[in-house]
């Protein structure tokens, strides 16, 4: 799938598995024309975000509502968290997928292989995969609710801070707390 409208450029071919994986999926007010094709009975206020963020949710077999005959039928207008979404930040970022409730993710995610242009790209991945592994296993040095704990938001964190966390690790060794604290003023807690 490609997206018109940003996001991101994802070989999807034939897998709706995020279509068909028990998702809820964020709309923004500023989604019109999202809002305008979607039922609104599908829709409910999005718990924590201000007044005019909703939630689309899924039917009662996992599918996403607006799927019909294996195709999205707002396409053109479907929403930005689905412009966004991209499982291969789970293969990247080695945060595992839940294989029971995403099977198609999983099966998906184990799929993707990287193709590394330069020993450089090589460590890169290498270090997007560390900082995922430190946030997972270090979430007490942590504020409660600082961490994610929802997988894809986990994952895109991991990415946001990677760069941040190649740099502090680098240096002579660096205590686990210390690296927490550069993440935190990183994200400006």
């Amino acid at each position: 799938m490609h997206s018109g409208n940003g996001g991101a450029e994802v070989p999807c071919g034939a897998c709706r598995g995020c279509c068909r994986s028990s998702m809820f999926i964020h709309i923004k007010p500023e989604e019109t024309r999202t809002l305008q094709r979607i039922p609104r009975a599908l829709l409910f206020p999005a718990p924590g975000l201000p007044n005019g963020h909703v939630l689309m949710g899924y039917t009662d077999s996992g599918q996403c509502p607006m799927l019909v005959a294996n195709d999205c039928s707002i396409y053109d207008d479907r929403p930005q968290t689905c412009r966004d979404y991209d499982c291969r930040i789970f293969a990247a970022t080695g945060i595992a997928v839940d294989a029971r409730g995403q099977a198609e993710i999983a099966n998906r995610v184990q799929s993707w292989v990287f193709d590394y242009h330069s020993e450089a790209s090589r460590e890169e991945h290498r270090t997007v995969k560390a900082a995922a592994a430190f946030l997972q296993n270090n979430r007490d040095l942590f504020p409660p609710g600082s961490i994610p704990s929802y997988p894809v938001q986990l994952a895109a964190l991991a990415v946001r801070v990677y760069r941040l966390f190649s740099k502090i690790t680098d240096a002579p060794v660096v205590p686990d707390a210390a690296v927490a604290q550069a993440i935190l003023r990183f994200l400006n807690f």
